[in-house]
């Protein structure tokens, strides 16, 4: 699914609310969305919910609208900030029925969105000259004039007319929230944190860790930590109430939202979302199971990269609240919502030991227990690696290859226990790097980072640091000698270490004969002096 199906699928409701309350057309509506924030990845649509573009004018400063400072036609220029998209697509909306130079617009058919995106263009919305025939193209590629065409045949046949009085807003995002996460036996009442195909990911689970901030302490982890990129978070029950809303980005939690879940034996469930980038409820919101409460990041003070810190209280009848593995929790609402997704940690499902022991399981619950080899391979494959690149590069198709090889020499070698080589493989995948000391036990450090698609050398002899890409020759040499079915695994190792040996001796000469033209250079400037 591209990046504006995905936005469709996830703005559709809001855009055909929006027509149901000014005579805009969802289409129209869904196009400028797409196009002036990027399909939802733009910084001013991530970090203040601004999918329009709207600037922030001074009766919005002086009424107390939050904004955000952006570089635009010209630098530092103030935009509307909103607690919601939904608030961002109702501004858009009063925006364009309050401004004079539109009115002509609604004139028009509520599904004349070619009237409407010439009309806008004539109006001046936007300096270029093709907006119009680049939201027609939007349009008609994806087919959002269907929606319009929905909202008529509705309003048409409950006998209902345009306006915001007969047509009033619904309450918090929920309008927006079809998009099916997960598949329970009834109509959206469980979600997992994250939408995910396969798996989530877990990177450090619930429990006793070292400090990711000071190894030489431990601490107790109260919470599972995901992988992520900048993904949604998502309500997991329906009639959740936000309790606490946090905006400090520079608390140890950062920016984060707590939602509480209320059991039928007065009991409650309050589930917490740490270290997000932007925040799309406010406290005292109604949430729906798979609504959309913000947008993961890498904000608070104790935190060493993106990820989402998810964790979960259970607050009993008499008010006494404990912090619970989320796993547990996680099989719970799986379990009620036949939600048919894995909670993994270095390949082994962290919610399977939860299911087994809950009496109203359904179904059998499977070892997911796998090798190393298999974890690899599974990882690599999946939404969650960073690494698994598109094949159109041939140079990045063997880099990938080469790495994934590289991996599963580096494991056979090892000499080191099941569960740390599961360890191993999730840090590889999660770091997008390998640790290739055991190859070469003579280095103080050896290992082959990726990045942006493409694979550095990080070397340290004793003798030689540096860093640097790798060429296509090295690459070709790796990967033949990984490739090659008549060599055992110590002779690949040889091979693998004396290509990347010779690579050393390469890079030694190059900064001697640097290290020499310097000296030269300093002589004869010294001699000049004199």
């Amino acid at each position: 699914m591209s990046r504006n199906q995905e936005y469709v699928e996830q703005y559709a409701e809001y855009a055909m609310e929006q027509m149901r309350r000014y005579g805009i057309p969802a289409s129209v509506t869904l196009a400028q969305g797409i196009c002036e924030s990027a399909s939802g990845q733009s910084e001013l649509s991530r970090k203040g919910n601004n999918h329009f573009g709207i600037k922030a004018t001074s009766g919005w400063v002086q009424n107390g609208g939050k904004y955000l400072v952006y570089t635009d036609d010209r630098p530092n220029e103030k935009f509307c900030q909103y607690a919601s998209v939904g608030d961002s697509y109702e501004h858009h909306s009063q925006f364009l029925k309050g401004n004079k130079r539109y009115s002509s617009l609604f004139k028009l058919s509520p599904d004349d969105y070619k009237g409407w995106t010439n009309g806008l263009q004539n109006s001046g919305y936007a300096s270029n000259k093709k907006y119009a025939s680049s939201l027609q193209s939007i349009i008609e590629k994806n087919n959002l004039q269907k929606y319009d065409q929905m909202v008529m045949k509705e309003m048409k046949s409950q006998g209902k007319s345009f306006g915001t009085e007969a047509n009033p807003r619904q309450q918090g995002e929920q309008s927006s929230q079809k998009t099916s996460v997960s598949k329970p036996t009834e109509s959206e009442k469980y979600s997992y944190p994250l939408k995910r195909n396969e798996f989530m990911l877990v990177t450090s689970p619930f429990g006793m860790r070292k400090d990711p901030l000071n190894p030489a302490n431990t601490q107790m982890h109260k919470g599972i930590d995901i992988q992520v990129k900048h993904d949604y978070v998502l309500a997991t029950e329906d009639k959740g109430k936000v309790t606490q809303v946090n905006n400090n980005p520079n608390t140890a939690g950062g920016l984060s939202v707590t939602v509480e879940y209320n059991r039928n034996d007065g009991s409650k469930y309050q589930c917490t979302y740490m270290h997000l980038s932007s925040i799309a409820v406010k406290t005292g919101d109604t949430v729906n199971a798979g609504q959309r409460l913000g947008v993961t990041g890498n904000t608070g003070t104790r935190t060493t990269g993106e990820h989402l810190h998810f964790g979960v209280k259970s607050i009993s009848a008499d008010g006494k609240a404990r912090d619970i593995d989320p796993a547990a929790y996680l099989a719970e609402i799986s379990q009620k919502g036949n939600i048919q997704l894995q909670t993994l940690h270095n390949g082994k499902d962290i919610t399977a030991q939860y299911k087994v022991s809950n009496p109203d399981s359904q179904g059998e619950v499977t070892d997911t227990a796998q090798s190393p080899e298999d974890w690899m391979k599974k990882l690599l494959s999946s939404e969650d690696s960073g690494v698994k690149m598109p094949g159109d590069d041939p140079v990045i198709e063997m880099a990938m290859t080469m790495f994934t090889s590289l991996m599963a020499l580096a494991l056979k070698i090892d000499n080191k226990s099941e569960e740390e080589k599961m360890q191993t493989v999730t840090d590889s995948v999660v770091s997008k790097s390998i640790d290739l000391s055991s190859l070469l036990p003579s280095y103080k450090v050896c290992s082959l980072n990726i990045q942006d698609g493409k694979p550095y050398l990080h070397v340290d002899n004793g003798t030689v640091q540096f860093t640097r890409e790798m060429t296509l020759a090295e690459m070709i040499k790796l990967q033949q000698t990984l490739g090659n079915a008549d060599l055992n695994n110590d002779d690949k190792r040889r091979g693998v270490a004396s290509i990347i040996q010779a690579a050393t001796v390469s890079q030694q000469m190059s900064q001697n004969y640097q290290k020499g033209v310097d000296n030269q250079q300093d002589r004869q400037e010294s001699v000049q002096i004199k």
